[in-house]
C-alpha cells in the first residue's frame, strides 16, 4: 500500500528564522547561538508515496538550501534530472513562489495552482525563466481533486488575503482563490497543509478533523506580537494569520483534533521557537508539535 511520506523543508514564516535584519528577543537568541533555538528556513513541504517522485508544497526563497539539505530531492542519475515532479502552490506570496526561480534550468515539472495564483506569477516576466515548453502550468479549481505523482491532491479555500505586495487599501480576510490550503491523500491517509489562515471556519475545521496529520499556520503566538516587540505595525489578523493564543486563537481549536498536529510558518518573533519557553510548553501540553526543518513523517 502506498504510504504518504512528508519532509518539512522549512518551518518558518517569510524571512526565515532568524530574520536577517531582526534583533527581537527570539532572533537575538539565534544570533547568540543559544542552544534552545534552531534556525529555520521558509515554509515548504515535500511529499511522496514512492520515494522517487516528489511534490513540493510551495517553493520558498530558501529552496536552493533546502534541496542541498534534503538527499531525497537531489539528482539520482544521468547528467541532468530531479526527483521533483511538481510544485503545488497554496498562494502567490513571495515566500510561496520565489523559490520557483531556483528551478529554472530547463527541468521538466508541473506547477499546480489556482488560476488567480498562476495569473499573478504570469504577470511578472521574471518567471518566464521557467520555460513554458518545459514547465507546465496547470490551473486548479478549488474543491476539485486531481492526482500528481500518485498522490490525490485537493486545493481548498482558506480565510486569508491577497499577497502583501498586491494589497491596495484595506486588506480583506475572506475565503478566496488567492489563499488556499492543500489536502493530500494516499493509502486511505490524509495530510492537510494550511500555512496561512485568518480564522478557522466550520468548513475548515471539518476538513482538519478528518485528517491524520495537520500542518497549520503558527505565525504568531499573540495577535499583537509584532507590535509589542517593535518589529512591525500590524496585527497577525491584519496580515491574514490568526494567532495561536487568545480569544479565537488556534491553540484551543487544534487541541481537540484527533490526528497529529504541527505548527508551521512560524514567525521569527514567536516564542514557541524557544525550547522550554512558557509558550512552547503550552503548545506541547495541548499535544501540538512545533515544526522544524528536516522533520520526516510517514503516514
Amino acid at each position: 500500500m502506498d504510504r504518504l511520506r512528508a519532509i518539512v523543508l522549512g518551518a518558518a514564516a517569510g524571512g526565515g528564522y532568524p530574520q536577517w535584519n531582526c534583533r527581537c528577543p527570539v532572533c537575538q537568541l539565534a544570533w547568540d547561538k543559544d542552544g534552545r533555538v534552531r534556525p529555520r528556513t521558509q515554509a515548504s513541504l515535500a511529499v511522496s508515496v514512492d520515494g522517487a517522485r516528489w511534490v513540493l508544497l510551495n517553493a520558498s526563497p530558501d529552496l536552493r538550501a533546502q534541496l542541498a539539505a534534503t538527499a531525497a530531492l537531489q539528482p539520482k542519475s544521468g547528467v541532468r534530472g530531479s526527483p521533483i515532479a511538481a510544485v503545488v502552490l497554496t498562494g502567490a506570496e513571495i515566500d510561496q513562489i520565489a523559490g520557483l526561480l531556483h528551478l529554472r534550468e530547463r527541468q521538466a515539472f508541473a506547477i499546480h495552482a489556482t488560476r488567480e495564483a498562476l495569473d499573478i506569477v504570469a504577470a511578472n516576466a521574471i518567471f518566464d525563466a521557467l520555460a513554458p515548453d518545459v514547465v507546465e502550468r496547470r490551473a486548479v479549481t478549488l474543491g476539485e481533486p486531481f492526482t500528481v505523482a500518485g498522490i490525490g491532491v485537493e486545493l481548498f479555500a482558506a480565510p486569508g488575503k491577497v499577497p502583501l505586495y498586491l494589497e491596495r487599501g484595506d486588506a480583506q480576510s475572506d475565503e478566496s482563490t488567492v489563499n488556499a490550503g492543500a489536502e493530500l491523500s494516499a493509502g486511505g491517509r490524509r495530510l492537510v497543509f494550511v500555512p496561512g489562515a485568518a480564522s478557522l471556519t466550520p468548513a475548515l475545521m471539518a476538513r482538519l478533523e478528518r485528517a491524520d496529520i495537520v500542518f497549520f499556520d503558527g505565525t504568531l503566538f499573540t495577535d499583537d506580537e509584532m507590535i509589542r516587540t517593535g518589529s512591525g505595525a500590524k496585527t497577525g489578523r491584519r496580515m491574514g494569520h490568526m494567532p495561536i493564543d487568545g480569544d479565537g486563537g488556534s491553540l484551543s481549536a487544534l487541541a481537540g483534533l484527533p490526528g497529529r498536529r504541527i505548527y508551521i510558518h512560524i514567525n521569527n518573533t514567536n516564542p514557541i521557537l524557544v525550547d522550554g519557553s512558557p509558550e512552547r510548553r503550552r503548545v506541547e501540553a495541548a499535544g501540538i508539535e512545533v515544526g522544524e526543518d528536516g522533520m520526516e513523517i510517514e503516514l
